[in-house]
């Protein structure tokens, strides 16, 4: 069987983030990519200047003509905009029709850029975060859903992602890369403990899409998984392999990025790395 990924996203014109980061991803992955829009931008490599919602209504009906035909193994979402978008999604999305979900809450664009309304916050965080399998949040994001102030240090990171936890999704996994430093320090908590996790860090200005194509990647190695097996179950035993084998495929988008030379602002990471040149 084919596996099949969803995205529920905003798209980006230049092409390094949204739907357009997410589909690559997952072709690269080897998984056919469909996709549901929440928003239109305007953006490219050095800032975002406007952004179009689509009407929730419309969202929720993409969705439902879309698992009226397409057997989805894995989902994930991303750019959502406002809290009625959120709420429409995490209503679809709330039977598993569309496999197991993974949560990318973005709030912020890398350029910095605001991303969603302050309604949207709140409704992430009671609505879609009980229906998550799987948040993948970053320092800046994990602080807006916990009302906190962003995590300074490394040793901060677990307490922030078990406390994320309890906000209803069956796993966290915090990224730690707006905290600079020669490493990058991830941690991934589920109810079985927290694991945190170190890699060298790639000097580079092409980390457009990063957080897009992690949490696509997630998604797409979770439906290779389920299209394979006899177990079509949502629930995952061990995300650790999953989430390893994502950071793997995006460490080497990450060190492809800058031979793309796209843009003049933050370029892309390289989606087909290895498979053709940049």
């Amino acid at each position: 069987m084919t596996p099949v990924a969803l995205t529920v996203a905003g798209s980006d014109p230049s092409g390094g983030a949204g739907i357009q980061a997410d589909v690559k991803t997952f072709s690269a992955l080897g998984v056919y990519g469909t996709a549901v829009l929440t928003a239109l931008t305007a953006q490219n490599t050095r800032g975002v200047t406007g952004v179009h919602p689509v009407p929730a209504a419309f969202v929720a009906q993409q969705i439902g003509t879309l698992l009226d035909d397409v057997t989805v193994h894995a989902t994930k979402t991303g750019m959502l905009g406002t809290a009625d978008v959120v709420h429409a999604v995490a209503a679809a999305l709330a039977g598993r029709a569309a496999g197991p979900v993974v949560v990318d809450p973005v709030m912020v664009a890398t350029s910095g850029d605001r991303l969603v309304d302050e309604d949207a916050i709140a409704a992430v965080r009671d609505a879609l975060l009980p229906v998550a399998d799987l948040i993948t949040p970053n320092v800046p994001e994990a602080a807006a859903l916990l009302d906190v102030p962003p995590a300074a240090t490394a040793d901060e990171l677990p307490a922030q992602a078990r406390a994320l936890l309890e906000l209803g999704p069956r796993a966290v996994l915090l990224k730690g890369g707006h905290l600079g430093g020669a490493d990058s320090v991830d941690v991934l908590a589920t109810p079985a403990g927290v694991l945190t996790t170190v890699r060298p860090r790639i000097s580079t200005r092409a980390t457009h899409g990063t957080g897009c194509t992690l949490s696509s990647a997630i998604a797409a190695l979770l439906a290779r998984r389920r299209a394979g097996s006899v177990d079509v179950s949502v629930e995952v035993a061990d995300w650790t392999p999953v989430v390893e084998g994502a950071r793997d495929y995006l460490q080497v988008a990450l060190a492809g990025g800058a031979a793309l030379g796209v843009g003049s602002g933050h370029g892309p990471v390289h989606h087909f790395a290895g498979i053709w040149g940049g």
